[in-house]
């Protein structure tokens, strides 16, 4: 997993997340997470691709709404 730093977020607009991830309960956290800095459009379903290990799940953060939290982002 790439990690998000300063340099994803400098702007604001929408970004397109993809989190992998072993099972739903972990996307799903993962997704809380972001959802606790950011704007987010959640989503409410995971996909696992035939053959592929793991599972995915896409949303989409909103950097031009911060969710209140004191940070602006994860530390680069």
């Amino acid at each position: 997993m790439r990690p998000i730093n300063k340099t994803h977020v400098a702007e604001p607009g929408l970004r397109l997340v993809e989190v992998a991830a072993a099972d739903d309960e972990t996307a799903f956290a993962v997704q809380e997470l972001l959802a606790a800095r950011w704007a987010v459009a959640s989503a409410d379903r995971t996909v696992h691709e035939p053959g592929e290990p793991g599972l995915r799940l896409r949303c989409f953060l909103d950097l031009r709404q911060h969710s209140g939290h004191k940070a602006d982002g994860p530390e680069a």
